[in-house]
């Protein structure tokens, strides 16, 4: 068993941020300098958050090469660019399971396996915390060590691990990790124009055709076109449009309108006979022409906003509905957050929010809908889903 490399804080960022490159943007790695200076100090899944300059990663980087623990690599398409590829996995003879926890030890030092769990989802798919603690038990039996147990301080929950790559600041006291913060408003609104416009293509190639595998939606969206009678519809968070041409192939007055201008430009172009409009959710007024829509669909579009920001979507939303008209909400339920920084091999920075089914009709009767009707399923493991979806139609009393 090879010796096990004792890294400084700098090697262990480099390090772990190619580590998770690797697995979670496999087009893009290796990386070149710019992109691996920018994995370093991405604000999220890092703990502390870094600002280091190129040059300080090229020189940490080229020590690292000098020690085995870096390739540099010309690129094999394009313009001829040097690009970073770590060999820990291969010096160490990492299991995948094992490569994923050693990532998440590295890029955000000791942690519980609970917390573990959920931070490695998009690297390895643990099935529970006792299959995380038994490959870190593993990991921790190695004739030379890979990780080790700290003794429960006082307030923890949990007995939490380290990697023994180096020095890691032991928290002591603190308590466990808090989920994923949400940003403000502004700074989230700003991130998800930005990081949908980044994958606004490749979103809509993906999504094209999702209805024709989806038959339960499929009929929850003709029965919205029942409901909403003559009434107009719109769906806001439209995206590429797929939603609203469906609407509107099922014999709808559909209008998009979604928050990121290159979304309906996307839609324009696949649906160049639908009505797509940029705007914002919270600011929808009513039809021209009309007293009102007679559904408005927030179709997967409030899973940027936080719980607290619900009560105020789901009036802004329930106002511009003629009497009689019909809110439709679909999401993803459960409780926390997940943040993206690769979508689609792009690199992203966007926090979806899970939420409370309870909670969701709740906010509904507070806003005066009445005839409340749900469906909740769980995730179609085979196209890929993770989490349970909650589907939720109220009418606006006549």
């Amino acid at each position: 068993m090879p010796d096990v490399p004792l890294l400084d804080a700098a090697e262990q960022r480099i390090l772990g941020s190619l580590l998770e490159k690797q697995v979670t943007v496999p087009a893009t790695y290796p990386l070149s300098l710019n992109s691996l200076r920018t994995a370093c100090n991405q604000s999220s899944s890092r703990e502390p958050v870094t600002d280091y300059d190129e040059q300080e990663v090229e020189r940490v980087a080229r020590g690292l090469k000098d020690r085995g623990l870096v390739r540099i690599v010309w690129a094999d398409t394009g313009r001829r660019t040097l690009k970073y590829h770590q060999t820990l996995d291969e010096l160490l003879e990492l299991q995948p399971d094992e490569h994923a926890l050693l990532t998440v030890l590295l890029l955000r030092g000791e942690q519980p396996a609970g917390a573990l769990k959920t931070r490695t989802e998009r690297l390895f798919g643990f099935t529970d915390r006792q299959q995380v603690e038994e490959t870190l038990a593993r990991m921790a039996g190695r004739p030379e060590p890979l990780v080790r147990e700290l003794p429960r301080q006082a307030g923890q929950h949990d007995n939490r691990w380290t990697h023994l790559l180096g020095t890691v600041q032991e928290v002591g006291a603190a308590p466990e990790p808090a989920p994923e913060p949400v940003p403000d408003g502004a700074v989230r609104d700003e991130q998800v124009r930005t990081s949908y416009t980044a994958v606004s293509g490749a979103y809509a190639d993906h999504l094209a055709d999702e209805l024709d595998h989806l038959p339960f939606e499929s009929w929850l969206l003709g029965r919205v076109v029942d409901l909403a009678g003559y009434h107009p519809v719109v769906e806001v968070g439209c995206g590429p449009g797929h939603v609203t041409d469906f609407l509107a192939q099922a014999g709808a007055r559909a209008t998009g309108m979604d928050l990121t201008p290159a979304m309906v430009e996307e839609a324009r172009r696949r649906f160049p006979d639908g009505d797509y409009v940029v705007g914002d959710l919270r600011s929808l007024m009513r039809p021209a022409g009309d007293a009102g829509w007679g559904a408005v669909l927030a179709w997967y579009s409030l899973c940027h906003l936080t719980p607290a920001e619900l009560p105020d979507a789901v009036s802004a939303l329930t106002r511009p509905l003629v009497p009689g008209g019909w809110l439709v909400l679909a999401l993803h339920a459960g409780t926390g957050t997940r943040v993206l920084d690769s979508w689609f091999d792009v690199e992203v920075d966007v926090t979806f929010v899970l939420h409370d089914p309870a909670r969701l009709r709740s906010v509904a009767e507070a806003a005066g809908l009445v005839d409340l009707e749900w469906y909740h399923r769980g995730p179609i493991t085979s196209r890929g889903e993770t989490t349970e979806r909650f589907y939720l139609l109220a009418r606006k009393p006549a």
